[in-house]
């Protein structure tokens, strides 16, 4: 039985684009909790300085600057979240394959095993039928 060196997870993800990797790598950062507080942090920091700045606001209630930037984040990170959860449904299918051509080749190979130990099982049988036919005679 071949042994390969890689996973088919290792072989799936070395078929990647740099732009996939990009996808998966934004993906990934934009659905983590460090994302979220450091983009609360932002928020509230802009909100606080536009509210207490003294000389200019440069982003005055309602904050429309913030809001412009929050809709090209959104308009930008959808269809890059969207092309990752797609990879990973591509993913899903790859694994299922893999596991369906182990489960094929294990089927293989314990019918096989099945028939050399009934092959086995009728030597045996024969051998014991021939001892007893001998000690009878």
């Amino acid at each position: 039985m071949a042994r390969h060196d890689k996973t088919w997870h290792q072989r799936h993800r070395e078929s990647f684009t740099t732009g996939q990797r990009v996808a998966d790598a934004v993906a990934k950062a934009m659905g983590s909790w460090s994302f979220i507080i450091g983009q609360t942090v932002l928020v509230v920091f802009w909100i606080g300085l536009n509210f207490l700045a003294f000389v200019k606001h440069w982003d005055p209630y309602p904050f429309i600057l913030l809001n412009l930037m929050f809709s090209v984040q959104a308009a930008y990170a959808a269809p890059v979240i969207m092309m990752s959860q797609n990879r990973a449904a591509e993913r899903d299918r790859f694994q299922a394959t893999a596991d369906y051509d182990t489960n094929v080749k294990s089927e293989a190979e314990i019918e096989d095993l099945q028939r050399t130990l009934a092959r086995i099982e009728l030597e045996k049988l024969d051998r014991i039928i021939a001892l007893l036919e001998d000690r009878s005679a």
